[in-house]
Order: C-alpha cells, then sequence, then structure tokens
C-alpha cells in the first residue's frame, strides 16, 4: 500500500530552495527602497532650503538669510537663519513674533527640516570669506553661506545613484 499525502524529501528540499531565491531577490530590493526614500526626501529638503534663501533674498533688500537683524557686518549666525526662517521679518531682516505690525515678510517655513541622511537640523554657517569645506562629515544637517546664498547637505557617503550626497 502507498501512503498519500505526506511530502517527499526532494519536494521539501524544492520548495526550500525556491524560498532561498526569492528572498535572494526581494530583500535587497526592499532594503534600497529606505535608501532611495531617504535621497528623495534630501533632494525635497534642499531644494525647500534652497527656494526659502533665494525667496528670502529677494524680499530682504538682496541679503541673504543668516545675519543678524540683516546686518552683512556681522558674521551669519545659526540662529538669525532659523530665525529668519520661521518667524516674522520687515524688509531690513529684523524679526519678530508672527502677526507684528510692520514685519510682514514670513514665515517661510514651520522648522528646518531635518537632513534624513544623518537625522540633524543643525546648520553649519560659513562666514563671507569661508570655503565650503571638501566633502560632509555628517556633524551638522547642512552647512550654509550667507553670501550666497548656497546650501549643501552635510552628509558623508553616496547615494543609489552614485552621486555623494554632499552634491545633492
Amino acid at each position: 500500500m502507498r501512503r498519500v499525502g505526506a511530502f517527499t524529501l526532494v519536494e521539501i528540499l524544492v520548495v526550500v530552495v525556491l524560498l532561498g531565491i526569492l528572498a535572494a531577490i526581494v530583500i535587497p530590493a526592499v532594503g534600497s527602497s529606505g535608501a532611495s526614500a531617504r535621497q528623495s526626501v534630501l533632494a525635497q529638503n534642499l531644494k525647500l532650503l534652497r527656494r526659502f534663501a533665494l525667496i528670502y533674498k529677494g524680499q530682504h533688500l538682496e541679503v541673504g538669510p543668516g545675519y543678524p537683524n540683516g546686518d552683512t557686518t556681522q558674521a551669519p549666525t545659526e540662529q538669525a537663519f532659523v530665525d529668519q526662517a520661521t518667524t516674522s521679518s520687515n524688509a531690513n531682516g529684523q524679526t519678530a513674533a508672527v502677526g507684528t505690525p510692520g514685519f510682514n515678510r514670513g514665515p517661510y517655513m514651520a522648522n528646518i527640516p531635518a537632513n534624513p541622511v544623518n537625522g540633524k537640523d543643525t546648520i553649519q554657517m560659513l562666514g563671507d570669506g569661508d570655503d565650503f569645506p571638501a566633502d560632509g562629515d555628517d556633524t551638522h544637517g547642512w552647512i550654509y553661506k550667507a553670501a550666497t546664498s548656497q546650501v549643501r547637505a552635510d552628509s558623508a557617503g553616496t547615494g543609489n545613484d552614485g552621486k555623494r550626497y554632499y552634491d545633492y
């Protein structure tokens, strides 16, 4: 008499091999989707920060954000950048609470977005005579130069596309 309903060792082995092949295909694809999402968010956050810097400069006598009270004789500061982005300002770059009479520009964003690669939202401010570093080092979320209104990601590493995060 023959037994019915049981799987042979060969059938089980075939199923295990097929599951192994499927896992080898699916797991890397799922793993890289997180990196792709970070790249996309990084590009969008940089676009947002760059657009803010250009719009702010256009509305504030061609002075980029970061200079305290819009005074280009002072060194740019992170606090001035954040305040000018997230509160109201006047044409000279002085900031005040939203709704303050005479401060009819801004706010431009609710907060400074975090860099999705390193999770930081701080900004390394470059002075007027400072050059950008050769690469990001993940000590801040962003690197910004007020004199030129340029923003870069302070991120080491490379995206799935082979491009350095710093060059996005």
